[in-house]
């Protein structure tokens, strides 16, 4: 059976400084007309950059869509166009204030494909030097390292809510145990 559906029109509903929404009117497997209610986003990236103790750099900043302050890898949006790498190499620093070396793409998130298309790319890297943290003018952050099984115990615990970090900890974890094989 045929899956993908065939965009008819969109309409853009609303212009926002981060996101933008979109209705679009499409053509379903079985030949119906649907309505998609798209979320523009230019996508992100996370770093899980680890330290030479073996501990990872973590962010707890309050996210206001969700009503509480969250635990996340550091992480940032695109400017469109931009290289993920380049920003990821950019947003540690912004958050940690440490840059990184020895990155390695983890792969590709997609947080909510009903109806968002922000894709986070994820990386790990290596702690390089200390340059000093350059928050945005509306960030505000606190950082921590945790090592792996910390933050597997606060994943179980449900202490830790972010995707993007429960899916970056448990690839980690998973590389980290197939390394030693």
């Amino acid at each position: 059976m045929k899956l993908k559906e065939t965009t008819l029109k969109q309409e853009l509903k609303f212009k926002g400084r981060l996101i933008n929404v979109r209705h679009d009117e499409v053509e379903l497997p079985n030949h119906e007309i649907a309505l998609r209610e798209v979320v523009e986003h230019p996508g992100g990236v996370a770093v899980a950059m680890i330290n030479d103790e073996g501990k990872f750099f973590m962010v707890e900043q309050y996210r206001y869509a969700q009503q509480k302050v969250l635990l996340e890898y550091p992480a940032g949006k695109m400017e469109r166009g931009e290289d993920p790498l380049e920003t990821a190499k950019r947003e540690i620093i912004e958050e940690t204030g440490y840059s990184g070396k020895d990155f390695v793409y983890l792969g590709r998130m997609v947080p909510t494909g009903a109806y968002l298309e922000e894709k986070i790319e994820m990386y790990m890297a290596n702690t390089d030097q200390y340059l000093g943290q350059n928050l945005d003018v509306d960030e505000f952050v606190s950082v921590s390292t945790k090592s792996i099984d910390e933050l597997i115990d606060m994943i179980m615990n449900r202490e830790i809510e972010d995707g993007k970090t429960i899916a970056m900890t448990f690839m980690i974890k998973e590389m980290l145990e197939r390394n030693k094989k």
